[in-house]
Formats: C-alpha cells, sequence, structure tokens
C-alpha cells in the first residue's frame, strides 16, 4: 500500500516537494538579486511585516494590521503562559469554542488545529511549549487565497491568483464505515494518518446514505485541502476592493491573503468576510498546485512572474521610499534560525 501510495505521488506533481518549484527557478532569482544588486532585494517589499514575510514573522503582529471589521478575534499565547490567564482571555474576547490553535510562526499548516474544549486546548499547549495563536473558529462556507500586489506609489494594484479551497469529505451509502470510505477515496486515504487522528472513535461508524462527512476544516494543502485555481473569479470590482484593503494596511505590497467567506459576491463587494492570515514574500500563488487545470512547467513559469513583481515592487519601496534592504548577513541567518524552530516543533508532533 505504501508503495502504491509513493507511486501516485510521483505521478501528480502537485504532491512534489516544495524543493522541485524552486530549485529549477533558482537562475532566475540570482538574475533578479543581480539586477537589484543586492541579495535579499525582497526584503524591501512589505516595511510593516518582519523582514516583508519571509516565514519567520510573528502571526499575532501581521493580524494587528487587518482592518479591524475583517480581523478574526485572536489571543496571543505566550512559551511561558498561565493557564488561567488563557482562559480570561477568552473570555475577555468572547471566543467560543472551537477555536483554531496554530504557532505563532509557522507556515504550511503546520500544526494548525481544531480544539473543541479547554481539556483539549491543554493538552494541546502543553505539548508544544511555544509560542502559539489561539482563533476564534469562522464557520463561513468557503475559504480561498488571493494573491495581490502593486506598486507602493500607486492607488491600484493587481490581482494575479484566486485559489479557491475545496475541503476534502466523503459521503455516505448507508453500508460502508467512515474508514472505509476514506480508503476508497483516492485522495482522502493518503492523508489517513491525519484523518484517522481527527476523527478517532468515528472511524468505524457508518455514515447514512448520502450523508456528507467533512474531513478537514483547515485550509492546508498538507491538511488534505484540494486547491482550485479561481482565476475567472478575478474582476475589476473585486481588485477595487483589495486597492481598498491594501491602502488600508500600512506597508504591505505583496503577498497573499487567506480569506473566509459566505458568498464570493459579497467578497468581491467587500463585505462580510474575515481575514485568517497575511502572507508576505514566501507567499505562494497556490493556484499553481490545482494540477488539473496547470501542468508543472507553468507552475515554474507563474512562480518566476510573481518574481518579477516582488523585485518591480521591493526595488521601488527602496529606491523611492527609501526602505532599506536587510543585510544578507542577518536575512541568512533568519532563514537559519526558522529552518531550526521549524525542525523542533516538528519533532513535538512525533
Amino acid at each position: 500500500m505504501k508503495a502504491n501510495k509513493n507511486i501516485q505521488k510521483f505521478k501528480n506533481w502537485e504532491h512534489w516537494p516544495s524543493s522541485m518549484f524552486y530549485v529549477p527557478n533558482l537562475p532566475y532569482a540570482f538574475y533578479l538579486a543581480a539586477k537589484a544588486k543586492h541579495s535579499a532585494f525582497f526584503s524591501a517589499a512589505n516595511p510593516s511585516i518582519k523582514s516583508s514575510g519571509n516565514g519567520t514573522e510573528s502571526k499575532f503582529e501581521t493580524i494587528k494590521l487587518i482592518p479591524e471589521k475583517h480581523k478574526p478575534k485572536t489571543v496571543f499565547v505566550s512559551s511561558s503562559h498561565k493557564f488561567y490567564k488563557i482562559i480570561d482571555q477568552l473570555k475577555e474576547r468572547k471566543i467560543d469554542f472551537p477555536v483554531i490553535a496554530k504557532p505563532d510562526v509557522g507556515y504550511r499548516g503546520l500544526l494548525v488545529k481544531k480544539i473543541h474544549n479547554l481539556e483539549e486546548l491543554k493538552l494541546y499547549l502543553n505539548k508544544y511549549p511555544i509560542n502559539i495563536i489561539i482563533q476564534e473558529f469562522l464557520d463561513y462556507n468557503y475559504e480561498c487565497g488571493i494573491f495581490y500586489h502593486k506598486n507602493p506609489n500607486t492607488e491600484k494594484g493587481k490581482i494575479t491568483s484566486i485559489t479557491l479551497k475545496k475541503f476534502l469529505s466523503v459521503s455516505g451509502d448507508g453500508n460502508s464505515s467512515l474508514k472505509k470510505l476514506i480508503l476508497q477515496n483516492n485522495r482522502a486515504k493518503r492523508y489517513f494518518d491525519l484523518f484517522k487522528e481527527i476523527h478517532q472513535g468515528k472511524l468505524n461508524s457508518i455514515p447514512k446514505k448520502g450523508e456528507e462527512i467533512k474531513l478537514t476544516c483547515i485550509g492546508n494543502h498538507s491538511k488534505g485541502t484540494q486547491f482550485v485555481c479561481g482565476g475567472h473569479l478575478i474582476t475589476d470590482k473585486l481588485e477595487q476592493t483589495f486597492d481598498q484593503l491594501s491602502n488600508s494596511i500600512e506597508g504591505w505590497y505583496y503577498g497573499r491573503i487567506d480569506i473566509k467567506y459566505n458568498s464570493f459576491e459579497d467578497l468581491e463587494n467587500g463585505n462580510d468576510f474575515k481575514i485568517l492570515e497575511i502572507n508576505g514574500i514566501i507567499s505562494e500563488p497556490t493556484h499553481i498546485y490545482d494540477s488539473a487545470n496547470y501542468s508543472y512547467f507553468q507552475a515554474l513559469k507563474a512562480i518566476r512572474t510573481h518574481w518579477k513583481s516582488l523585485y518591480e515592487v521591493a526595488t521601488t519601496n527602496h529606491k523611492e521610499n527609501k526602505v532599506q534592504y536587510k543585510s544578507s548577513k542577518k536575512f541568512i541567518q533568519e532563514m537559519f534560525e526558522l529552518r531550526a524552530y521549524t525542525k523542533r516543533i516538528k519533532s513535538l508532533s512525533n
């Protein structure tokens, strides 16, 4: 079964390691660095975010940049927390269970978990003695990632990617157990170990015929969520909404915003949506992982296209707005620190 799983993973480039998307593009990255005359030129793209969002930034600090009406209720939990104080903070912010807990520094869905009660929260925080944020669970119908960038000296920007997130689910037939339904689904079985943990105690239950069982509520590729290209939804009206949003988020000009919403019409008009995260220079135009509509080589090209936009944003900020590039030595040091930190928290999850 494991061999078959690995064969399927090799055939479907959507699941290839990230190095397969970035190593082939390194020559272009070196070209842009030479053109900018600085190897860390991209660090000037988003002045309001630490290192412009290279993955080492605090999620809690970036959430503070979000306009109040689009900001989810969030509590910061330090690694040296007192649990009773967290309970007080949750009550003060009127955050009820379930909640979403995740590392304050981290990416690709690492350690993101839906927590249902105080006991689960206490176990989670004891298991992961790092800085954590607790966010209200947003019970919206849909989630998407929208990639936007603009010249820092203009009012109008451009949306270059929309990724619709399709949460994995299985449909009951009245005879099969949840476990069997998962293993019969080509995509779901790839994440069986994850779903086994999420749905522990329910795997042997038999869903009713036609009953839809949502296997995950977390919109990360690593959690089984399917990324679907939504480029056809880019309109002038949506770009106007994001221009207004960008103008209200000081110092953010390039990256992807992950959003929860109930109808795309409301989102397009700037109504009734919440921003889960603001992502900076490390963010991807995640529509490229829609392998049904994109080829591997198209994905590589899309990454280069976005890097070209990043170059234009960062160098404009540096030349015209006097935003300093971070020293290459410091930037590299941060990336090594991030690597060590990520390795550490991955070990905690084992």
